[in-house]
Parts: structure tokens; C-alpha cells; sequence
């Protein structure tokens, strides 16, 4: 039987093995944690996510854990618009949707199949060769296989044995999340919205309702971002600190911050792959390492694309292997995964740091263009199926 390890039980991870597992692959799943436990956050499934899930499990419970993604227009911080809601009348592919990271861990969970799972497994060592079986290690017990998925992150420890000239930079800007139960969502006077994106000068606040259900609780999603490096305060003065940034920021930015508590808030020093791995695989003996989500590819969260792409990458996965045995022919299939996955997400870090100007401009004539470059641009929160970062389909 094909063996398969996989490294890093995130969202990337879990769809990976979950999807090798289908398809007749023994899969060992490894975590560095002692369980695996869901942020206590949400995710945007543009169309490409939505694309990549049903292809890995049509039938798979994680599309019963999502609701539709309303599209509430970009304004500015005195709730002018800059961009008005539009309709998705006439638009075609699945629509842009969003899911508690709870809810969306249960459903990859459960479509682990028979996944062997060792949790608190932290890997140190990563062992190729010509005429080796790819395999992991902790420092005590060294596990091979046939393939090897790095799914570990930016500070991925088998990228960095074998891709070193990709290095984890910080972005220039923080971010803060949070989800607000059901139960403490403000009730809006008229002509208000609890959905939509703000964009200051260097500062951005995004709103997103969650399904009435969402993690058994419903609820608002929300997300801050600032110019700077991450904070060191503890998180209720960090709640504090947004709170007086966001100050005077049209409803229910104000109201919202003010409902969250500090245990709620998820702070984030944003960080990126520069530059990124010169390749996505390593061919070793009878197949080989590849190197997925973030630990491949890991930019800012401008575009809302991380667990999208992650997505793309197992779907991709799949196909190349679903037919694959050891030998030649799984060493061909996975130097195919780059040949498939380095121009897509080479396009998306264009397009991110297009965002990038666009969130980031400070200064009257930056802000100026960035409002005239925004009737060009769509941002992401307001995504379209036509747009070449979610018109992105799983190979055949």
C-alpha cells in the first residue's frame, strides 16, 4: 500500500491527508501540539476554496458548516463609500462564503478516514536521498514513507531543511481577530450594517455575520489591521489600543470592538515567504517531500486567500496522485505539483501586493490614488468569479 506522512494538522494539513486518504493512501498525520484545536476565528471560502473542497469531498460536511459571504461594500472611516454593496445577480460558480474555523475543523476531522494520528510529534529532523524512502523524525523515532506533506506553517521545520533561501519576513502591519457570539451582537438602527470593509489611512476593519449556527453560537466575525509590527501588551490593552485607533470610525466599528472581550482577541504579527522556495518538491527514492500551504507560500492576508490556497494545493494533490505508485511514476506526479502550483501562486503574490499598496496607503495623495485605483481593483472582500485569483478551477 502507497504511504503517505503528513506534517501539520492545520487546515491544509487535515485536507491533505484527508483526501490521500480516499484515495487509498495510508496516511500518518503528525501534530506538534498535543491536540488539534481550531482558532477560535473564521474563514472566507472564496470561489477557488469552494472550487478545491468539493473537489476533495463532494459530499464531505464541511459545506453545511458555511454561510453566504454578504457582500457589504468598502467605505470609508466616516461611512462615505468607496465602493457600493453590489449584487451577485448574473454572477456564476459557487458563491463567496464564510465558516467558523471550529465548524470547519470538525468537518475535515471527520474526513480523515482511517488517518493514523500521533499528536505532540514535533519534528527536528528531515531525511532525503537518491535511494532513501523520504522520512521525519522527533529525535526519537524517525518515520518513513513513500511521500512526505510538509502542511507546517511559515516556520515550516521541513522547509527549512530543504528550501533555506525562503525565510519567514514580517509584512509591515499587525492584524487582530476576534468572533462575537450570537447572543452579544448589537442591534443595528436603521440604514446600519454589521457586514462590510473599512479602509483608513494604514488601518482596514472588516465585518463578516456568521450563520446563525456558526461553532453552536452564531455571531460577527471581525478583523483589524495596522501599519507596524506586532504588539508585546497583554490583550486587553491591545483591545484598548484598537479601540482608541478606531475611534470615531463609522458604526458598528466602534461598537463592535467595545462587545469584544480581551480572551476573544486573536492578535497577529503578519508575516510572508521572501522569497518563495525555488521549488515545491524534493524527489527522494521512491517518491518524495512536498511542501504545501503555508509552509510553500505564505503571504499577507490582503486578498483572504491562505486557506483557499491550501485548499487548491490538496485538490491538486489528489488529482496528480490519486493513480500514482511508487517509483517513477509518483516521482513524475509530484514534479508536476510544481510545475502546476509555483506560476498560480506566483500570480496570487502579484496580486497581494497590489492589495498591499491599497491597504497600506497613508498620506493625502496615497490616499487619493488608492481611492481611484479602487474603481479599477475590486477588493477582496467584495470578490468576483472572474477575478485571477478565484477563477481557478482543479486540474483534470
Amino acid at each position: 500500500m502507497r504511504t503517505a506522512v503528513v506534517v501539520g494538522a492545520g487546515m491544509a494539513g487535515l485536507a491533505t491527508a484527508g483526501a490521500l486518504a480516499r484515495t487509498g493512501w495510508r496516511v500518518t498525520l503528525l501534530e506538534r501540539a498535543e491536540r488539534i484545536a481550531a482558532p477560535p476565528t473564521a474563514v472566507v471560502l472564496w470561489p477557488n476554496g469552494r472550487r478545491a473542497l468539493e473537489s476533495l469531498d463532494p459530499d464531505g460536511a464541511w459545506s453545511a458548516s458555511t454561510s453566504p459571504l454578504p457582500d457589504g461594500g468598502v467605505r470609508r472611516p466616516d461611512g462615505q463609500w468607496l465602493v457600493p454593496p453590489r449584487s451577485r445577480a448574473g454572477a456564476t460558480g459557487p458563491a463567496p462564503a464564510v465558516a467558523h474555523l471550529e465548524d470547519l475543523y470538525d468537518a475535515l476531522v471527520a474526513d480523515l478516514g482511517d488517518t493514523e494520528i500521533r499528536t505532540g510529534f514535533e519534528v527536528t529532523t528531515v531525511r532525503t536521498g537518491r535511494r532513501e524512502r523520504p522520512a521525519v523524525g522527533d529525535g526519537r523515532t524517525l518515520i518513513e514513507a513513500d511521500l512526505v506533506v510538509a502542511a507546517d506553517g511559515i516556520d515550516s521545520r521541513v522547509r527549512a531543511a530543504l528550501a533555506p533561501e525562503a525565510v519567514a519576513v514580517g509584512s509591515g502591519f499587525a492584524a487582530w481577530q476576534a468572533v462575537i457570539p450570537g447572543y452579544r451582537v448589537p442591534r443595528l438602527s436603521d440604514g446600519q450594517a454589521l457586514g462590510g470593509e473599512t479602509l483608513g489611512a494604514g488601518y482596514r476593519f472588516i465585518a463578516i455575520p456568521l450563520g446563525a449556527h456558526a461553532a453552536g453560537k452564531g455571531g460577527i466575525y471581525w478583523v483589524a489591521t495596522a501599519a507596524g509590527a506586532a504588539r508585546p501588551e497583554p490583550a486587553a490593552t491591545q483591545l484598548a489600543l484598537l479601540q482608541r485607533w478606531f475611534s470615531g470610525w463609522h458604526e458598528p466599528v466602534g461598537e463592535l470592538l467595545s462587545l469584544t472581550r480581551p480572551e476573544e482577541l486573536v492578535p497577529q504579527g503578519v508575516r510572508e515567504l521572501r522569497p518563495l522556495p525555488r521549488t515545491y518538491t524534493f524527489p527522494s527514492g521512491p517518491g518524495g517531500v512536498v511542501l504545501v500551504g503555508d509552509a510553500a507560500h505564505a503571504m499577507p492576508h490582503h486578498l483572504g486567500q491562505g486557506a483557499c490556497l491550501a485548499f487548491e494545493d490538496a485538490a491538486t494533490l489528489r488529482s496528480l496522485l490519486a493513480d500514482a505508485t511508487p517509483g517513477d511514476a509518483l516521482t513524475r506526479a509530484i514534479e508536476g505539483y510544481t510545475r502546476l502550483r509555483q506560476p498560480r501562486t506566483a500570480t496570487v503574490v502579484r496580486q497581494n501586493r497590489r492589495m498591499s499598496a491599497v491597504v497600506q496607503a497613508r498620506g493625502r495623495l496615497a490616499l487619493r490614488a488608492r481611492d481611484a485605483a479602487l474603481n479599477h481593483m475590486r477588493p477582496r472582500l467584495l470578490g468576483r468569479t472572474l477575478d485571477p485569483v478565484s477563477d481557478w478551477s482543479p486540474p483534470d
